[in-house]
C-alpha cells in the first residue's frame, strides 16, 4: 500500500515540480498542458498512459482539442504518495519533449 508523504515532503517535492498546484488541501496536484495541436496533445497522452500502465499509477485527465489537465492523487491513502511525485516528473520530461522536441535526445521516450 502506498503511504501518504507528509505535508513538509510535498513542500519540499513541490519544488522540483514546476507548473504543478496543489489542490484538494494538499491531496491532490494538478498541471494543464498546452500544445500546437489536438495530434500532439493525444501523442502525449498515449507516452503518458503507457508509463502509467507500466508502473500501475493512472492520472486524472481530460484532454479538449490542444489541452490536457492532469490532477494526480493516490486513491488508495487518499492523497500524495511517491507515486504522484515520481509520475509528474515523468509527465513534465515527456512533455518538455514534446514542447521542445529538438532539445531533448527523445531515443529513451521510444516506446
Amino acid at each position: 500500500m502506498s503511504k501518504k508523504i507528509s505535508s513538509a515532503e510535498r513542500h519540499k517535492q513541490l519544488k522540483n515540480l514546476t507548473g504543478w498546484k496543489e489542490i484538494e488541501k494538499g491531496s491532490a496536484l494538478t498541471k494543464t498542458f498546452t500544445f500546437a495541436n489536438f495530434e500532439e496533445a493525444f501523442a502525449f497522452m498515449t507516452r503518458v498512459a503507457l508509463h502509467a500502465e507500466k508502473i500501475n499509477h493512472h492520472p486524472d485527465w481530460c484532454n479538449t482539442y490542444n489541452k490536457v489537465h492532469i490532477t494526480l492523487t493516490t486513491h488508495e491513502c487518499k492523497g500524495l504518495s511517491a507515486k504522484d511525485i515520481a509520475l509528474a516528473l515523468y509527465i513534465d520530461m515527456a512533455a518538455f519533449a514534446f514542447i521542445n522536441p529538438c532539445m531533448t535526445d527523445q531515443s529513451a521516450l521510444i516506446f
